[in-house]
């Protein structure tokens, strides 16, 4: 080991990001070194925000970043995903040994996660995806990490990671999540979910503005009396900031924000990945397309003209009940959105052959991440009394919790599809919740059709099989011809 070996772990990349999440280690009473490719930036870290730390140390190269560090060297990068990772990672081995360990904590598709993984395991090098939530605040005082990859890396990480992470009833809201690209898998997911919380709060938003005609601080006061049972969680807390924020003119700030939604990808890689598994991640898919509609900001201004709809008026009936039913209808469909991405990680456990731990995912977002909430800690309580629970929506708390809810989020989507409000979350929830409890579907007619006009072939119900229809066969039927008579070439096992 190099004489100057000082640091326990080294961070890369010091935006708002890197910078806290060094000074939480650092509070945490661990060495860590400091390196930015402009190098500039460490000096400036050092002799402002880092400059009462005398264990957070500056390197100027990759190479004095790799002399700063105890063996086996510890690496965080928080940079850009993709082609900056790469190439951070191929200038980390030239002075790395194996057996080092290289944490990519950025926002990676699990799928470069995978091959990072795979190449780099061949080389002796350990290499961490590690998915990390909780924004700017959450780097510096706790944010939920969700590392995976070579385990082997897990008994020289773990201490640090789980000493710096947010805490739910004392316990780290960190855990190791399996292998290769899992961790970053799971992190997709959870960006997936926030995609669908915030689209679901902006729909309810939407109605009280709408129908119900609130001004911004009648809503923000209703999302803090909210806050207070259900749907505390920390995206409820902020909406109920930011209804109530004025600028220094008395402005409301909320009414002068283009209504044009950005995304940074995860929630349409979270889609995909669900598409691709064949999972009906029906939520998350529509908060996508709702960002994405919300881009054409100029169509829908010329639609609106040309277009017509119900008109708005005023809602003449008692508010304050229908603000309870709205608040249950965002219950009902949150608890559907949460059950679609658990049923979308089990699904990619059996693809991927990765063993995931729910209650410990569950609590993982406990705390310090975006989607924090009263509510994960009945998720986690549910996989800890049921690791094996095939969907939420047979635990009986979750079960209980529709049964009671779904009167109120009928009406609430009833409402809004009366009066051209659209609620694209709200009422995917409600039609996956029904096609969900729905023992058979019309896909009969639709395998049907499929066989008609491609041959596609179709498979019988059990209880209609018999020796024209046998059981567990594919069957194609000349459609056009008349009686249905099947001989034994028209199907195959």
């Amino acid at each position: 080991m190099s004489s100057e070996a000082v640091a326990d772990i080294g961070l890369v990349g010091l935006a708002v990001m890197g910078q806290n999440l060094i000074l939480n280690i650092a509070d945490h009473k661990y060495d860590i070194v400091a390196y930015n490719r402009t190098t500039s930036r460490v000096d400036d870290f050092l002799a402002n925000e880092a400059k009462d730390y005398k264990n957070v140390h500056g390197a100027h190269s990759i190479a004095e970043l790799a002399k700063k560090l105890k063996r086996p060297r510890r690496v965080i990068l928080l940079v850009k995903a993709g082609a900056p990772v790469d190439y951070l990672i191929d200038e980390l081995i030239e002075h790395f040994e194996p057996g080092d360990i290289i944490i990519d904590g950025g926002n990676s598709n699990f799928n470069d996660t995978n091959r990072r993984y795979k190449a780099l395991k061949e080389k002796g090098f350990l290499f961490v995806g590690m998915g990390v939530s909780g924004g700017e605040e959450g780097a510096r005082y706790g944010p939920s990490l969700m590392p995976g990859g070579d385990e082997r890396a897990w008994p020289h990480i773990k201490d640090i990671l789980q000493d710096v992470a947010a805490k739910s009833d004392g316990e780290a809201c960190c855990d190791w999540i399996g292998p290769a690209g899992s961790g970053h898998f799971v992190k997709m997911v959870h960006n997936g979910i926030e995609y669908g919380d915030m689209q679901l709060i902006c729909e309810a938003y939407d109605m009280m503005h709408k129908y119900l005609k609130l001004d911004n601080q009648q809503m923000s006061e209703v999302f803090a009396e909210w806050n207070k049972g259900v749907l505390d969680s920390f995206l409820i807390e902020i909406t109920r900031d930011v209804l109530a924020y004025k600028t220094k003119k008395g402005e409301y700030a909320v009414d002068k924000v283009l209504d044009e939604a950005g995304q940074k990808g995860t929630g349409k890689w979270t889609a995909i990945t669900a598409l691709d598994i064949g999972m009906p991640l029906t939520l998350v898919s529509e908060a996508v397309l709702a960002r994405c509609l919300s881009s054409i900001k100029d169509e829908r201004t010329r639609a609106s003209k040309v277009l017509d709809g119900p008109a708005f008026t005023e809602y003449k009936g008692d508010k304050k009940a229908f603000i309870k039913k709205l608040e249950q209808a965002l219950y009902a469909s949150k608890i559907i959105s949460y059950a679609q991405g658990f049923q979308l990680i089990r699904a990619a456990g059996k693809e991927y052959g990765w063993d995931f731990n729910n209650a410990a995912i569950g609590l993982m977002w406990r705390g310090g991440c975006i989607i924090r909430s009263v509510f994960l800690g009945d998720i986690t309580a549910a996989y800890r009394a049921d690791p094996n629970l095939e969907n939420l929506l047979f635990y009986p708390f979750f079960k209980d919790a529709i049964h009671k809810a779904q009167g109120d989020w009928r009406e609430v989507v009833a409402f809004a599809v009366s009066n051209g409000i659209p609620t694209p979350c709200f009422t995917t929830a409600l039609s996956f919740y029904d096609g969900y409890r729905s023992a058979r579907l019309p896909a009969n007619l639709l395998q049907a059709q499929r066989d008609y006009f491609g041959a596609h072939t179709f498979r019988v119900l059990p209880s209609e099989a018999n020796e024209d229809f046998p059981e567990g066969k594919d069957i194609h039927i000349n459609w056009t011809g008349h009686g249905g008579n099947i001989s034994a070439s028209t199907y195959s096992a």
